[in-house]
Protein backbone atom coordinates (compact mmCIF):
# COMPACT_ATOMS: atom_id res chain seq x y z
CA UNK A 1 0.00 0.00 0.00
CA UNK A 2 0.97 3.59 -0.68
CA UNK A 3 2.23 5.44 2.21
CA UNK A 4 1.94 9.20 1.08
CA UNK A 5 3.31 12.18 2.49
CA UNK A 6 2.32 16.08 1.13
CA UNK A 7 5.01 18.86 1.68
CA UNK A 8 3.10 22.19 1.50
CA UNK A 9 0.05 20.99 2.93
CA UNK A 10 -1.64 24.38 3.93
CA UNK A 11 -1.31 25.70 0.33
CA UNK A 12 -3.95 25.60 -2.22
CA UNK A 13 -3.32 22.37 -4.01
CA UNK A 14 -2.27 20.37 -0.44
CA UNK A 15 -6.10 21.23 0.73
CA UNK A 16 -6.98 20.20 -2.60
CA UNK A 17 -5.04 16.92 -2.21
CA UNK A 18 -6.63 16.68 1.29
CA UNK A 19 -10.01 17.14 0.24
CA UNK A 20 -9.66 14.61 -2.58
CA UNK A 21 -8.23 12.05 -0.68
CA UNK A 22 -11.09 11.87 1.97
CA UNK A 23 -13.06 11.46 -1.28
CA UNK A 24 -11.63 8.41 -2.68
CA UNK A 25 -10.80 6.85 0.26
CA UNK A 26 -7.06 6.92 1.17
CA UNK A 27 -6.33 7.28 4.20
CA UNK A 28 -2.29 6.11 4.02
CA UNK A 29 -1.69 10.21 3.05
CA UNK A 30 -0.29 12.54 5.61
CA UNK A 31 -0.50 16.28 5.66
CA UNK A 32 2.04 17.31 8.65
CA UNK A 33 2.11 21.17 8.86
CA UNK A 34 5.02 23.31 7.68
CA UNK A 35 6.32 23.77 10.97
CA UNK A 36 7.53 20.30 11.29
CA UNK A 37 8.15 19.43 7.42
CA UNK A 38 9.77 22.78 6.26
CA UNK A 39 11.24 21.24 3.21
CA UNK A 40 14.58 23.92 3.73
CA UNK A 41 15.63 21.98 6.59
CA UNK A 42 17.10 18.21 6.40
CA UNK A 43 17.28 17.41 9.73
CA UNK A 44 13.24 18.16 9.96
CA UNK A 45 13.02 16.47 6.89
CA UNK A 46 14.76 13.34 7.61
CA UNK A 47 12.66 13.00 10.81
CA UNK A 48 9.63 13.11 9.08
CA UNK A 49 10.73 10.38 6.60
CA UNK A 50 11.75 8.04 9.38
CA UNK A 51 8.19 8.59 11.40
CA UNK A 52 5.99 8.68 7.97
CA UNK A 53 8.19 6.16 5.92
CA UNK A 54 6.03 7.33 2.48
CA UNK A 55 6.64 5.36 -0.61
CA UNK A 56 5.37 8.64 -2.23
CA UNK A 57 6.11 12.06 -1.32
CA UNK A 58 4.17 15.65 -3.08
CA UNK A 59 5.75 18.66 -2.66
CA UNK A 60 3.28 21.43 -3.22
CA UNK A 61 5.64 23.71 -1.32
CA UNK A 62 6.75 26.73 -3.69
CA UNK A 63 7.31 30.16 -3.68
CA UNK A 64 4.22 31.58 -6.34
CA UNK A 65 4.49 35.32 -6.00
CA UNK A 66 6.05 36.19 -9.52
CA UNK A 67 6.66 39.25 -9.58
CA UNK A 68 7.72 39.93 -6.07
CA UNK A 69 10.32 37.01 -7.29
CA UNK A 70 11.92 39.41 -9.27
CA UNK A 71 13.39 41.11 -7.06
CA UNK A 72 12.88 38.23 -3.84
CA UNK A 73 15.37 35.81 -6.28
CA UNK A 74 17.17 34.10 -3.16
CA UNK A 75 14.33 33.14 -1.29
CA UNK A 76 12.33 31.96 -4.49
CA UNK A 77 15.33 30.24 -5.09
CA UNK A 78 15.94 28.24 -1.56
CA UNK A 79 12.24 27.13 -2.15
CA UNK A 80 11.94 26.51 -6.06
CA UNK A 81 15.26 24.95 -6.21
CA UNK A 82 17.16 23.85 -3.34
CA UNK A 83 13.26 23.09 -1.29
CA UNK A 84 12.74 20.53 -4.11
CA UNK A 85 16.73 19.00 -4.38
CA UNK A 86 16.00 18.62 -0.44
CA UNK A 87 13.36 15.95 -0.90
CA UNK A 88 14.82 14.42 -3.86
CA UNK A 89 17.91 13.50 -1.48
CA UNK A 90 15.10 12.56 1.07
CA UNK A 91 13.55 10.26 -1.25
CA UNK A 92 16.67 8.46 -2.88
CA UNK A 93 17.93 8.01 0.56
CA UNK A 94 14.13 6.27 2.25
CA UNK A 95 13.19 4.26 -1.13
CA UNK A 96 10.33 6.85 -2.44
CA UNK A 97 9.52 8.73 -5.01
CA UNK A 98 8.94 12.48 -5.52
CA UNK A 99 5.93 14.10 -7.18
CA UNK A 100 7.09 17.91 -7.94
CA UNK A 101 4.82 20.27 -9.00
CA UNK A 102 6.05 22.28 -11.46
CA UNK A 103 4.55 25.15 -14.15
CA UNK A 104 4.33 26.17 -17.67
CA UNK A 105 6.30 29.36 -16.63
CA UNK A 106 9.40 27.00 -17.18
CA UNK A 107 8.60 27.61 -21.04
CA UNK A 108 9.26 31.45 -22.97
CA UNK A 109 5.11 30.89 -24.40
CA UNK A 110 6.42 31.93 -27.93
CA UNK A 111 5.24 28.76 -30.22
CA UNK A 112 2.07 28.58 -32.39
CA UNK A 113 0.95 24.91 -30.81
CA UNK A 114 0.75 23.63 -27.60
CA UNK A 115 4.39 22.60 -25.64
CA UNK A 116 4.92 19.30 -25.15
CA UNK A 117 7.09 17.97 -22.42
CA UNK A 118 9.92 17.48 -24.52
CA UNK A 119 10.29 21.15 -25.65
CA UNK A 120 12.94 23.20 -25.07
CA UNK A 121 12.36 25.01 -21.53
CA UNK A 122 13.26 28.62 -21.39
CA UNK A 123 11.76 30.76 -18.74
CA UNK A 124 11.09 34.12 -18.85
CA UNK A 125 11.07 35.23 -15.16
CA UNK A 126 12.92 34.13 -11.99
CA UNK A 127 9.93 32.32 -10.88
CA UNK A 128 9.73 30.04 -14.00
CA UNK A 129 13.67 29.97 -13.66
CA UNK A 130 13.84 28.90 -10.26
CA UNK A 131 11.12 26.02 -10.91
CA UNK A 132 12.82 24.81 -13.89
CA UNK A 133 16.21 24.57 -11.74
CA UNK A 134 14.06 22.13 -9.08
CA UNK A 135 13.16 20.40 -11.63
CA UNK A 136 16.67 19.85 -12.95
CA UNK A 137 17.59 19.13 -9.53
CA UNK A 138 14.92 16.54 -8.61
CA UNK A 139 15.53 14.54 -12.04
CA UNK A 140 19.21 14.58 -11.89
CA UNK A 141 19.33 13.07 -8.02
CA UNK A 142 16.23 10.73 -8.39
CA UNK A 143 15.00 8.40 -11.44
CA UNK A 144 11.89 7.89 -9.06
CA UNK A 145 9.94 11.37 -9.80
CA UNK A 146 6.65 12.45 -11.73
CA UNK A 147 7.29 16.37 -12.29
CA UNK A 148 4.03 17.85 -13.64
CA UNK A 149 4.01 21.14 -14.99
CA UNK A 150 0.68 22.54 -14.44
CA UNK A 151 -0.98 25.95 -15.61
CA UNK A 152 -3.50 28.86 -13.65
CA UNK A 153 -4.17 26.79 -10.98
CA UNK A 154 -7.51 27.89 -9.03
CA UNK A 155 -9.40 25.84 -6.36
CA UNK A 156 -12.11 27.13 -3.48
CA UNK A 157 -8.64 27.28 -1.40
CA UNK A 158 -6.21 30.08 -0.79
CA UNK A 159 -6.28 32.84 -3.32
CA UNK A 160 -5.97 32.72 -6.63
CA UNK A 161 -7.83 34.26 -9.95
CA UNK A 162 -11.17 33.01 -9.32
CA UNK A 163 -11.75 33.97 -6.26
CA UNK A 164 -9.99 37.53 -6.95
CA UNK A 165 -12.37 38.11 -9.74
CA UNK A 166 -15.55 37.58 -8.41
CA UNK A 167 -14.43 39.73 -5.58
CA UNK A 168 -13.39 42.50 -7.76
CA UNK A 169 -17.10 42.02 -9.86
CA UNK A 170 -18.80 42.05 -6.75
CA UNK A 171 -16.96 45.55 -5.66
CA UNK A 172 -16.86 47.41 -8.97
CA UNK A 173 -18.75 48.52 -12.32
CA UNK A 174 -15.99 48.06 -14.59
CA UNK A 175 -12.96 45.40 -15.05
CA UNK A 176 -9.96 45.29 -17.91
CA UNK A 177 -8.55 42.18 -18.25
CA UNK A 178 -5.77 41.01 -20.73
CA UNK A 179 -6.67 39.38 -23.38
CA UNK A 180 -3.32 38.46 -25.26
CA UNK A 181 -1.87 35.64 -22.67
CA UNK A 182 -3.31 32.48 -23.95
CA UNK A 183 -3.15 29.02 -21.49
CA UNK A 184 -5.23 26.90 -19.71
CA UNK A 185 -6.95 27.10 -16.52
CA UNK A 186 -6.58 24.01 -13.77
CA UNK A 187 -9.10 23.28 -11.33
CA UNK A 188 -6.82 22.14 -8.63
CA UNK A 189 -9.15 19.78 -6.96
CA UNK A 190 -8.83 17.63 -10.88
CA UNK A 191 -5.00 18.27 -10.71
CA UNK A 192 -4.90 16.54 -7.10
CA UNK A 193 -7.10 13.81 -8.19
CA UNK A 194 -4.63 13.18 -11.38
CA UNK A 195 -1.63 13.13 -8.90
CA UNK A 196 -3.56 10.24 -6.39
CA UNK A 197 -4.69 8.14 -9.65
CA UNK A 198 -1.26 8.62 -11.03
CA UNK A 199 0.25 7.12 -7.66
CA UNK A 200 -2.58 4.59 -6.89
CA UNK A 201 -1.37 3.25 -11.00
CA UNK A 202 1.79 1.87 -8.80
CA UNK A 203 3.07 1.23 -12.40
CA UNK A 204 6.35 3.71 -12.41
CA UNK A 205 6.28 5.54 -15.85
CA UNK A 206 8.60 8.17 -14.18
CA UNK A 207 9.15 11.39 -16.03
CA UNK A 208 7.70 15.32 -17.18
CA UNK A 209 3.89 15.18 -17.69
CA UNK A 210 1.87 17.91 -18.59
CA UNK A 211 -1.36 18.49 -16.66
CA UNK A 212 -3.99 21.45 -16.90
CA UNK A 213 -7.63 21.05 -17.92
CA UNK A 214 -8.79 20.99 -21.70
CA UNK A 215 -9.22 23.64 -23.68
CA UNK A 216 -7.64 26.93 -24.56
CA UNK A 217 -8.40 30.49 -23.62
CA UNK A 218 -7.28 34.13 -22.09
CA UNK A 219 -7.31 35.86 -19.14
CA UNK A 220 -10.02 37.99 -20.35
CA UNK A 221 -12.16 34.88 -21.44
CA UNK A 222 -11.33 32.65 -18.48
CA UNK A 223 -12.74 36.63 -16.09
CA UNK A 224 -15.47 36.43 -18.71
CA UNK A 225 -16.22 32.56 -17.66
CA UNK A 226 -16.22 33.78 -13.96
CA UNK A 227 -18.76 35.86 -14.41
CA UNK A 228 -21.40 34.50 -16.80
CA UNK A 229 -21.46 31.13 -14.55
CA UNK A 230 -21.69 33.34 -11.41
CA UNK A 231 -24.34 35.83 -12.69
CA UNK A 232 -21.63 38.57 -11.72
CA UNK A 233 -22.86 41.59 -13.47
CA UNK A 234 -19.49 43.66 -14.44
CA UNK A 235 -18.27 45.25 -17.44
CA UNK A 236 -15.32 43.86 -18.64
CA UNK A 237 -12.51 45.32 -21.18
CA UNK A 238 -10.02 43.55 -22.75
CA UNK A 239 -6.28 45.30 -22.72
CA UNK A 240 -2.91 44.16 -24.42
CA UNK A 241 -0.56 43.12 -22.17
CA UNK A 242 1.58 46.20 -22.92
CA UNK A 243 -1.41 48.50 -21.25
CA UNK A 244 -1.03 46.79 -17.91
CA UNK A 245 2.93 45.90 -17.06
CA UNK A 246 4.21 44.00 -14.46
CA UNK A 247 7.67 43.37 -12.69
CA UNK A 248 7.68 39.16 -13.76
CA UNK A 249 7.25 39.19 -17.82
CA UNK A 250 4.48 36.63 -18.39
CA UNK A 251 4.47 33.33 -21.69
CA UNK A 252 2.03 35.04 -24.27
CA UNK A 253 1.17 31.43 -25.12
CA UNK A 254 1.74 28.45 -22.79
CA UNK A 255 -1.17 26.10 -24.03
CA UNK A 256 0.39 22.24 -22.76
CA UNK A 257 -0.08 19.11 -24.91
CA UNK A 258 -1.73 16.38 -22.17
CA UNK A 259 -1.16 13.74 -24.54
CA UNK A 260 1.39 12.24 -22.56
CA UNK A 261 -0.22 11.90 -19.54
CA UNK A 262 -3.52 10.59 -21.00
CA UNK A 263 -2.09 7.65 -22.81
CA UNK A 264 0.41 6.94 -19.77
CA UNK A 265 -2.08 6.75 -16.92
CA UNK A 266 -5.89 6.58 -18.60
CA UNK A 267 -6.36 10.07 -17.23
CA UNK A 268 -9.52 11.80 -18.38
CA UNK A 269 -9.10 15.56 -18.01
CA UNK A 270 -11.89 17.99 -17.85
CA UNK A 271 -12.92 21.21 -20.24
CA UNK A 272 -11.78 24.25 -18.21
CA UNK A 273 -15.26 26.07 -18.12
CA UNK A 274 -17.02 22.76 -17.26
CA UNK A 275 -14.36 22.35 -13.91
CA UNK A 276 -15.08 26.23 -13.23
CA UNK A 277 -18.86 25.79 -12.69
CA UNK A 278 -18.10 22.93 -10.30
CA UNK A 279 -15.38 25.31 -8.50
CA UNK A 280 -18.08 28.40 -8.73
CA UNK A 281 -20.92 26.33 -7.18
CA UNK A 282 -18.78 25.10 -4.61
CA UNK A 283 -17.60 28.67 -3.78
CA UNK A 284 -21.28 29.22 -3.58
CA UNK A 285 -22.18 26.56 -1.01
CA UNK A 286 -19.27 27.72 0.66
CA UNK A 287 -20.78 31.43 1.23
CA UNK A 288 -24.31 30.33 2.23
CA UNK A 289 -23.02 28.52 5.10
Amino acid sequence: MENIVVFGASGQLGQCLKKVAAIKGITSIFFPPEAEANILDADLLGKVFEQYKPTHAINCAAYTAVDKAEDDIDLARKINKTGAENLAIQCKAHGAALVQVSTDFVFKGNTPYPLVEDDIAEPISIYGLTKLEGEQDVAAILPEHYIIRTSWLYSEFANNFVKTMLKLGADRDELKIIADQVGTPTYAIDLASAILDIIAAGEGNYGIYHYSNEGVTSWYDFAKGIFDISNTDVKTYPIRTSEYPTRAIRPAFSVMDKSRIKKTFGISIPYWRDSLIVCIKELESINKI
